[in-house]
């Protein structure tokens, strides 16, 4: 069936945008599409509906598609716990810890994974929409290649380029990539289109003339620069700050080198009433109401990092002024007395010493937990949806104090008895409306605006799906994609 797949030339370029907004669009003119990335490297992952683990970017893709998140959506996934290595996840469940040239041997192994994924994937829908990572043109990454060209060619699928104009140079980006890609790649390429243009589009159509006589390939269309568009990163922290009034409630998270799952804050960075900072290597912790802790792929060697850059001096001074403070997976991990890795799934073997703030301990598993759950938070009896992604598994007297009250009975995380320190194990507990408004209360909020993230998400995807339909060419976009319009 046919495929389309969306490369950029550099990244952040708007592979994924495009992806979702293409979703979207497809499904409104009642065409059955699916998203697909056959290799993703990315610390923000969602649990799928088989219970496996993908690129956070996929499950947005799927909601844009109407369909619940599925491993074959992402079957190759790479989570980095250091700067050389990452962890290796095949089909929604890890297979171990390789660094590059271990990982390049690998990569055989790797594409079975994605072709049996993406024969699945164009069985049952009538379009599979692929996105590609960083850039095709990377030649020190073309041997062996399964995210982008190599998989193009392997699955024969056409291909349109993505630029990113706000960054400059994008003829240069363009024809550039162009130029170092192979012949038949070359003729894989179908059209391009510019992302992010800002001003007047008259000013600009000199260089599309120009591009399109220099390559004899179209430009489909440019797409606007929205300033107020949310759409969750792939990978890098947004860490734009938003206006807010000054009763706002002030939260701070420490931007850990291996956070993961930092879209876990993209409500409270949305929310009206909440101003949220993102603290720096070298930065002190402001004065707040609220110190989250985050996800982290990598919590020992975290924990040694918060340890020197001072905040841990800093958590305990805020928590002597009476601030609170919220550990999230990794987070809450750090919160305890010990976390202890005797396997060397995230480093070294060995123990850390935690924060000790709660009485518990941790010791990471190689059997990760991996689960869409709903329960009830204890403080505030409200309603909580999220999800489970970690290999700890905690145990000690604080955790007789639970945080949420899960289905079946099953308890999470912790909550001291004075109400001023909570950990727990889900991540995408600020989507849930109810769970939001409760924690914030808890926080220092006395009353609470009502803000529905899941709607302004939706939202946007929409208009995403109006970008399309707006400023491309959908008859030769259906064309490429064999769709009859």
């Amino acid at each position: 069936m046919p495929t389309l797949m969306i490369q950029g030339t550099t990244s952040d370029a708007g592979k994924s945008t495009l992806v979702t907004a293409l979703c979207r669009w497809l499904v409104r003119r009642g065409v059955q599409v699916a998203p697909f990335k056959p290799q993703n490297m990315a610390l923000n992952s969602a649990v799928t509906v088989d219970a496996g683990e993908i690129g956070r970017a996929q499950a947005v893709q799927a909601e844009a598609a109407g369909l619940a998140p599925h491993t074959d959506m992402n079957p190759v996934l790479l989570k980095p716990n250091t700067d050389t290595g990452a962890q290796v996840i095949i089909h929604g469940h890890a297979v171990g810890c390789m660094d590059a040239v271990a990982y390049h041997a690998y990569k055989p192994v790797a594409m079975e994974a994605v072709i049996a994924s993406h024969r699945r994937l164009a069985d049952a829908y009538q379009v599979v929409l692929v996105e590609g990572a960083g850039s095709p043109a990377e030649i020190n990454l073309r041997d062996g290649d399964i995210a982008n060209m190599g998989f193009a060619e392997a699955v024969d699928c056409p291909v349109l380029l993505i630029a990113d104009i706000d960054k400059g140079g994008v003829l240069a980006h363009l024809v550039g990539t162009l130029e170092l890609l192979s012949p038949s790649e070359q003729a894989r390429i179908k059209g391009f289109v510019i992302n992010r243009f800002r001003g007047d589009i008259a000013l600009l159509q000199p260089g599309i003339d120009w591009l399109e006589q220099r390559t004899a390939k179209p430009v489909l269309g440019v797409l606007p620069y929205v300033h107020d568009l949310h759409i969750e990163a792939e990978d890098a922290v947004n860490a734009r700050q938003q206006s807010k009034a000054v009763d706002a409630l002030k939260v701070v998270v420490p931007l850990l080198p291996r956070i993961s799952n930092h879209t876990d804050f993209d409500p409270l960075r949305l929310h009206p009433q909440v101003d949220l900072r993102f603290v720096r290597v070298g930065q002190a912790i402001p004065p707040a109401d609220l110190i989250i802790l985050p996800g982290s792929k990598s919590v020992r060697a975290d924990l040694a990092f918060l340890r020197q850059q001072g905040w841990d001096e800093a958590i305990t001074r805020h928590l002597r002024y009476g601030g609170k403070l919220l550990g999230i997976c990794g987070g809450l991990q750090m919160l305890g007395k010990r976390v202890d890795d005797p396997l060397g799934l995230e480093g070294h073997p060995g123990s850390s010493e935690g924060l000790g703030l709660l009485d518990f301990a941790t010791t990471l598993e190689a059997r990760k937990q991996l689960a869409n759950v709903k329960g009830t938070l204890v403080h505030g009896q409200a309603q909580v949806t999220g999800y489970e992604i970690h290999a700890g598994v905690s145990t000690g007297p604080a955790l007789a104090h639970p945080f949420a009250v899960l289905d079946h009975g099953r308890a999470d995380g912790a909550i001291s008895l004075d109400q001023q320190i909570a950990g727990t194990y889900l991540h995408g507990l600020f989507e849930s409306a109810a769970a939001s408004e409760a924690l914030l209360r808890w926080a220092g909020l006395s009353e609470v605006q009502g803000f529905d993230y899941a709607a302004l998400r939706a939202r946007d995807i929409d208009r995403l799906a109006d970008l399309v339909e707006n400023h491309l060419d959908v008859n030769k976009l259906l064309q490429i994609c064999e769709v009859t319009s």
